[in-house]
């Protein structure tokens, strides 16, 4: 495969960035297999976002030649107080998220942290912390869902610089997240060099936006807020907010109810979850998308592109609840092997206790 196809997988929708495409550009020139990672706390029920979107993005990579890695974050769930702190059930959390990723993007590689840290390991971490102030590690606390206002144990200010010397120790060439990780990326890239070590290429997905309608930006620092990705990420499908998910294990008749009742006003693009849906799982599958309909409201039409079909939607062109009838049928298909794979691995769910609620 040529060095343009590699780049272009790499930048297949659901890709928003990459920093920097030059740098990807030489990796992908000089190395045969380059080293992808992606990492993942252990806790709730994976989602479209967490597995689907995620598991587009490292199936792109695989096609690229990349060597793909999961790494299972047991230590930054405990740090980070995911099931209270229950070291048993984390673990647990871990075997689903492995079988899951194993499933979904076959031949993926997967990590648990407590395998990978080494006196050695911390020996870095704390090296690497010398490099960088109190008020910069507060700044990333972002990545792992908090801010400089919460009240926070000791322990969670160590979760920047120990999720930036994974990557070293992980040998990653490619460093890749949904948008919501982007500091700790450019925090490792600043600060690898000082330590002689190799900066990674950082690959972000779109954030896939949760069901419910968006929350409006107010206030001063609004503007702020969306220009640094904030606000996107504020909005996204989250299983802190289950209402506003669509999880992998959601039955037929589940997704086309979740779907029927998510934000979709005629002819509002911008904030649109069932677009969204469109554009990153749809079409990233499937190259045309058929819309079913009476014969009375224009028939059958298929759509070959994306922006085809959303500009058919600001139009007024195709009704809303044509177009969640046609994505809650494609995007079922997609879940439904995940779906069916788990019904005879039940034994892997029984940390969530009653799976089905989405906990």
């Amino acid at each position: 495969m040529d060095v343009e196809t590699k780049i272009d997988l790499a930048l297949k929708p659901p890709t928003q960035e990459i920093v920097t495409r030059d740098e990807l550009r030489a990796l992908f020139e000089t190395k045969a297999k380059p080293k992808h990672y992606i990492g993942f706390e252990a806790s709730g029920l994976l989602h479209l976002g967490s597995l689907v979107i995620s598991g587009f993005k490292i199936r792109d990579l695989q096609a690229a030649g990349c060597d793909c890695t999961v790494f299972l974050a047991d230590w930054h769930s405990l740090i980070n107080q995911k099931f209270g702190g229950d070291w048993e059930k984390i673990r647990g959390a871990c075997a689903y998220y492995e079988e899951a990723f194993k499933f979904f993007c076959p031949g993926i590689k997967t990590v648990l942290g407590s395998d990978l840290y080494t006196k050695e390991y911390w020996g870095d971490v704390v090296r690497f912390s010398r490099e960088l102030t109190l008020a910069r590690d507060v700044r990333c606390l972002t990545i792992m869902g908090r801010s400089e206002k919460d009240s926070l144990s000791l322990a969670q200010y160590f979760y920047p610089p120990m999720q930036a010397v994974d990557m070293k120790w992980l040998g990653v060439d490619i460093a890749h997240a949904g948008l919501e990780q982007r500091k700790i990326h450019m925090l490792a890239r600043e600060v690898f060099p000082k330590m002689g070590w190799k900066p990674p290429v950082a690959l972000h997905h779109s954030l896939l936006p949760g069901l419910a309608e968006p929350e409006k930006s107010e206030g001063k620092n609004a503007g702020e807020r969306e220009n640094s990705g904030e606000r996107e990420t504020a909005a996204k499908m989250s299983k802190s907010k289950p209402w506003t998910c669509v999880f992998v294990h959601d039955s037929n008749e589940e997704v086309t109810k979740k779907i029927g009742k998510a934000y979709c006003p005629p002819q509002i693009v911008k904030g649109n979850p069932v677009l969204a849906i469109a554009e990153n799982i749809v079409f990233h599958e499937k190259p045309s998308l058929r819309i079913e309909r009476d014969a009375k409201f224009g028939g059958d039409v298929d759509f070959d592109s994306y922006a085809a079909l959303e500009k058919a939607f600001e139009n007024g062109e195709l009704h809303p609840a044509d177009l969640k009838k046609a994505v809650s049928r494609e995007l079922d298909a997609v879940i439904a092997p995940v779906r069916k794979h788990f019904e005879k691995k039940r034994d892997l769910l029984r940390v969530y206790g009653d799976a089905d609620s989405g906990a």
